[in-house]
């Protein structure tokens, strides 16, 4: 069973970085009309969330194929993700448009990095 975690951990990494790849690039490349949905998007959260899509994608690579450096990409990500958020909330409080659903976006997100981070850590490092 212990030689699956990682595999099964690499599916719903892959999962979650195909759904954010797609809501992200829609709304940088208006694709599907997508942009005019999303209100009041913040383009730096966007393009954020973009790269953390690729980054997923390449720690998921990563859990496949046992690399330690997988943790470290996740970190990368995280650490971009906390930097977005900083400078999000010196977009809100200098009166920016945003949409409120973005802020828990954001944390949601982050968080969701720091677990995969952490797993990454401990199945991969410690073996």
């Amino acid at each position: 069973m212990k030689k699956y975690v990682p595999i099964i951990l690499a599916i719903f990494l892959t999962t979650f970085a195909l759904i954010t790849f797609y809501l992200s690039s829609s709304i940088i490349f208006d694709l599907f009309g997508v942009r005019a949905k999303q209100g009041n998007y913040v383009l730096f959260v966007v393009w954020a969330n973009l790269i953390s899509s690729l980054l997923y994608l390449i720690s998921a690579y990563g859990f496949v194929m046992i690399k330690k450096w997988t943790a470290t990409v996740l970190a990368t990500s995280a650490v971009i993700l906390l930097i977005t958020f900083i400078a999000f909330n010196i977009h809100i409080n200098s009166g920016g448009l945003h949409e409120a659903k973005t802020f828990g976006a954001i944390i949601f997100r982050f968080l969701v990095t720091i677990i995969f981070t952490m797993l990454a850590y401990f199945v991969i490092k410690k073996r």
